[in-house]
């Protein structure tokens, strides 16, 4: 019903070779002490806003939507934020997939939890709901920590990345349903599971419903 985390000899051919570089990097970075790993995340991503005019564009244009009230300084000083937040996410997403879990719990707390486990100890299924924030790997990998889950996923199109972020993700959690998977989904949640799924995501007026969000009616 849910992806299985299997090694494939595939993953050694050479068109891979590139993916497993990056990888390999990206083990040896997060290595590096976390006041480090932040210092470099945030400069990273500063330095990739010129690479990246349109996702800055998009950014801006959002921005005049959701908050026409605050000037045009103020929303250039909002995505630079979200630009050093993105350099974060990188750094991020490699200490939730190759960070042991002693680590990992150096650097978190966490609120709110005993209503998600109070919901559970009545054998109920319940749905988690969340957002695809910058955090969002190292945030489920926490909140596995806490609280042993399962999660909707988009099935990524690199086989390797695909093995690897299922690994990295199941190292505190139960397993990844496909998003398109309504069947493990449902099924999971009658047998009492906690499931993670994130909304926030435009399919189209057909597979979307729309509400208003800040000072955008329909969105």
């Amino acid at each position: 019903m849910f992806p299985q985390c299997k090694f494939s000899r595939e993953f050694l051919h050479p068109r891979y070779w590139l993916t497993w570089f990056g990888l390999g990097v990206l083990w040896l970075w997060v290595q590096l002490p976390y006041p480090v790993l932040c210092f470099l995340g945030t400069r990273i991503g500063a330095m990739a806003r010129p690479f990246l005019k349109r996702r800055e564009s998009i950014a801006r244009k959002n921005l005049e939507l959701c908050f026409p009230q605050h000037s045009a300084e103020e929303r250039e000083k909002m995505i630079a934020e979200n630009f050093r937040s993105l350099g974060m996410a990188l750094v991020e997403t490699g200490m939730a997939w190759f960070w042991p879990d002693s680590r990992v719990r150096k650097w978190f707390d966490v609120e709110g939890l005993d209503n998600l486990k109070r919901a559970q100890m009545q054998n109920r299924g319940v749905m988690v709901v969340g957002v695809h924030f910058m955090s969002l790997e190292l945030g489920g990998r926490v909140m596995g920590l806490c609280q042993p889950m399962m999660a909707t996923y988009r099935p990524h199109n690199n086989q390797l990345m695909e093995w690897v972020q299922t690994r990295g993700r199941m190292r505190s959690n139960k397993a990844m349903i496909g998003r398109n998977n309504l069947r493990g989904i449902v099924g999971a949640l009658k047998k009492g599971e906690a499931v993670w799924f994130a909304p926030d995501q435009d399919y189209g007026r057909k597979g979307s419903s729309f509400a208003p969000f800040f000072a955008v009616e329909n969105v």
